[in-house]
């Protein structure tokens, strides 16, 4: 269990860092906090979801008009595009300031984790639009749940359905599928056993993956209705994944909801998220009574996720040191913010080109552009992701600029120092905050410093 002694550790490892203005919250409660509503996603809500479905709808038939060649689409596609950046723009304050100033920053970081997990390979524009119009109706409203909620709320989207071609699978033998030139297609199906539940090591097999293809086809969607189960292009007769049968003579939405509430127990799966967990948010290497630990919480609960999140923070290894974990860009950036005592309305209100050249562009100069992962598998945990001779350059260069810009008078370095870092800072780090000739390059050598970038 976690002592007041950890609580500096808590706010660094499981939240975006320590501030001037609050005290960390208590180590021991991050998981019992997990379980109430963050007020601060109501203070700064994200634009509605429907804004996104419309502006993909629209660009869709926009695409198809210029590729006909209707000159009066080519200046609405640009319209729509420039519309499209300034939603995205939206949704990058919106999620800093909500990091910034969350009363449950560890929700703030498991929401960034789930978005991760369930990320899709598209272009950068649609990748960014998918997560950040998925982020609250779909992982903040179903994180701290059963996993097989989250799994059913993820698998549905009509953003998951489109960039995973899902749209265009059809049961080889149903009723649209009978002498159709189109065919099953396994993105879907494929991802969400290999990435999404029992992962790449897990026990499955090709033919596991094919049958659950074909259990899949008849998730569709118009823009019209939404979501919907589709019969005529869905698969007739049972499926056998992992096992077990699903299904029947007539296509039924409820089959595919028994296999996703199975699997999302499946002991391979309590182990594969359990391992991502713990990797993330503890240790590249950790310790395998950690992740035992986590995934027996996992099948004791029936994959309830608050459970599996408190058998990660009642462990031992949750609060080893030295802290070991490298930042991601993301991290480092709203901890240092964070540490200089910055809002959410600070956020809000800040210029778009001093939030875009030192808060948002800079993550993509260290190597992870917002909400742009490379792959459907998410960000690299290892450190090699994000310690490169050029990223680390430019981490120094940030580090030892940005502050400056961001805020209108920069704190004692010695008190920074103290707010980064409580007690974990090394005797030579508080020689040189003290010596440095300004406050700037006090601060930028704590935010370069090897202490403040680890976690």
């Amino acid at each position: 269990m976690p002592t007041s002694d950890d609580d500096a550790l808590g706010a660094i490892r499981f939240g975006y860092g320590l501030r001037p203005d609050r005290a960390p919250p208590p180590a021991s409660g991050i998981a019992d906090a997990l379980r109430r509503p963050d007020p601060t996603e109501q203070a700064f809500p994200l634009p509605p979801r429907e804004i996104v479905d419309s502006h993909q709808a629209e660009l869709r038939r926009m695409r198809k008009k210029v590729e006909a060649g209707d000159p009066a689409a080519v200046a609405r596609d640009a319209v729509i595009r420039a519309e499209k950046r300034a939603f995205l723009k939206t949704i990058h304050r919106t999620v800093v300031a909500r990091a910034l100033d969350s009363q449950v920053p560890f929700r703030q970081r498991l929401t960034m984790f789930w978005a991760d997990h369930f990320t899709v390979s598209t272009t950068a524009l649609d990748q960014q639009l998918y997560i950040g119009g998925f982020l609250d109706q779909t992982i903040a409203a179903n994180m701290a749940g059963p996993f097989a909620d989250l799994l059913k709320a993820v698998i549905t989207e009509p953003m998951m359905l489109t960039y995973l071609d899902q749209l265009s699978s059809i049961g080889p033998h149903s009723r649209a599928g009978i002498g159709s030139k189109r065919g099953l297609n396994e993105n879907l199906a494929r991802e969400f056993i290999e990435l999404h539940t029992l992962g790449v090591g897990g026990r499955y097999t090709q033919t596991d993956i094919r049958e659950m293809a074909e259990l899949l086809t008849g998730l569709s969607y118009s823009n019209e209705t939404g979501f919907r189960f589709d019969i005529e292009i869905a698969e007739p007769g049972g499926e056998n994944v992992l096992g077990r049968t699903y299904g029947g003579p007539r296509p039924l939405f409820r089959d595919i909801l028994a296999a996703m509430d199975d699997i999302a127990v499946h002991p391979d799966t309590a182990r594969h998220i359990s391992h991502k967990l713990a990797v993330h948010f503890v240790s590249d290497d950790p310790d395998a009574d950690l992740v035992d630990a986590m995934a027996d919480a996992w099948q004791a609960s029936g994959g309830d996720l608050p459970s599996v999140y408190a058998a990660m923070l009642d462990h031992p290894a949750a609060w080893s040191r030295p802290r070991a974990k490298i930042k991601p860009p993301f991290d480092l950036v709203l901890s240092t913010l964070n540490a200089l005592g910055l809002t959410g309305q600070d956020i809000m209100r800040m210029d778009e080109g001093l939030l875009d050249q030192k808060v948002v562009g800079p993550m993509s100069a260290m190597g992870q552009p917002f909400f742009q992962a490379p792959g459907p598998d998410g960000w690299p945990e290892n450190p090699r992701g994000w310690i490169t001779p050029q990223r680390l350059a430019f981490r120094i260069r940030w580090a030892m600029d940005a502050p400056g810009r961001l805020v209108p008078q920069l704190p004692d370095p010695r008190d920074f120092l103290t707010v980064a870092l409580g007690d974990a800072a090394s005797e030579r780090l508080r020689f040189a905050a003290e010596a440095a000739e300004t406050p700037q390059q006090g601060i930028g050598l704590v935010v370069a410093s090897p202490e403040f970038n680890r976690r």
